[in-house]
């Protein structure tokens, strides 16, 4: 299962859930954005991975994530996951380390 295919194919249901609930239930919600590094990810010598999230406070549901570059930071991670999703119009919270 290639994970990038994934993802691109969830980001697009979420969008299809999403843009029907907005249309029916009229939302205007938050989306919280921040970053987690996997447990037990970084064995063996090698770095930890770490995700960046969007999440739909209204909805309870993760809209998209991106992995964090290694030797980078979430503030270069932002930016691509925001860009992939629909989420025009809506406030967005941001927590970059």
């Amino acid at each position: 299962l290639d994970p990038k295919q994934f993802e691109n194919m969830f980001r697009r249901w979420v969008g299809g859930v999403v843009g029907a609930l907005s249309d029916d239930a009229g939302l205007a919600g938050t989306i919280a954005v921040d970053g987690k590094t996997v447990r037990g990810s970084g064995t063996g010598g090698e770095s930890a991975i770490h995700m960046v999230s969007a999440f739909a406070t209204e909805l309870g549901l993760v809209l998209g994530q991106e992995k964090v570059a290694t030797k980078s930071n979430e503030i270069t991670a932002i930016p691509e996951l925001l860009e992939a999703l629909s989420i025009k119009g809506l406030l967005v919270t941001i927590d970059a380390m």
